[in-house]
C-alpha cells in the first residue's frame, strides 16, 4: 500500500496535467468535429481540406487554453516562440491525423460519415498523445529552479544576510586566524623590565 501511495505521490501531478490536457483536448476535437462536418458534409469542402481549417481554428482555442489552465505553472518563455512551435508540432500532428483520414479515403476507398469520423477519430487520438510529450518538452518549459547551497539553504552565490543592527557587512568576511602576527620573540614590556632589575638585585 505504501508503494502504490507512493506512486500515487508521485504521479499526482502529472495526473492533474493529464486531466487538464484531457478536458481541453475534448473541447478542441468538438470544435474540429463540428468544423470539420460543417465544410466536408454541408459545404462540400474535401476531406482533407476540411480537416486542415477544423484543426487550425482548434488548435488556436487549444493554445490558449494550455498556456493559461493546463500549463500555466510552468515557465513562460514569449508568447511568439511558444505560439510559434505550438503550430508546428500542431502541424506534425496536423500530418498524422491527415494520414489516417487520407489513408481511409484514398487508399482503403471508403467514404462517408463513418469511415470519415471513424479513421478522424484515430487520427486525433495518436496526434494527441504526440501533442502531450510534445507540448511539454519543447512549447511550457519547467520552471527553472535554481541550485542550492547544502549549507545555506540558499541559492548558489546569494550573499548571506548578518542579522539586523549587528553592523557587520552581508559580504563574506575573512576568518580570523589565531596567532597571525609575524613569529618573533615579544616585546619587553615596562612590567617585564621592572621584575628583571628586582630579580637582579636581589
Amino acid at each position: 500500500m505504501s508503494f502504490i501511495a507512493g506512486l500515487n505521490r508521485r504521479f499526482a501531478h502529472l495526473k492533474r496535467e493529464l486531466a487538464k490536457f484531457g478536458s481541453v483536448g475534448a473541447i478542441a476535437f468538438v470544435i474540429t468535429f463540428g468544423i470539420f462536418n460543417a465544410l466536408h458534409q454541408s459545404a462540400g469542402v474535401g476531406p482533407i481540406s476540411s480537416n486542415v481549417i477544423a484543426t487550425v481554428v482548434a488548435t488556436t482555442f487549444a493554445y490558449f487554453a494550455n498556456r493559461y489552465w493546463t500549463f500555466r505553472h510552468r515557465d513562460r518563455t514569449g508568447l511568439g516562440r511558444e505560439y510559434l512551435l505550438f503550430f508546428v508540432l500542431n502541424g506534425i500532428g496536423l500530418v498524422i491525423s491527415s494520414l489516417f483520414v487520407g489513408f481511409t479515403t484514398y487508399v482503403l476507398d471508403l467514404e462517408g460519415v463513418i469511415p470519415s469520423n471513424a479513421a478522424l477519430i484515430v487520427g486525433t487520438g495518436v496526434a494527441t498523445l504526440f501533442r502531450f510529450w510534445s507540448y511539454k518538452k519543447w512549447v511550457f518549459l519547467p520552471t527553472t529552479v535554481p541550485v542550492v547551497d547544502p549549507h545555506t539553504g540558499m541559492p548558489a552565490g546569494a550573499e548571506v544576510p548578518s542579522p539586523v543592527g549587528d553592523g557587520r557587512s552581508t559580504r563574506p568576511s575573512t576568518p580570523h586566524r589565531a596567532n597571525s602576527h609575524v613569529v618573533g620573540p615579544r616585546p619587553v614590556t615596562d612590567d617585564h623590565a621592572e621584575f628583571r632589575r628586582v630579580t637582579q638585585s636581589r
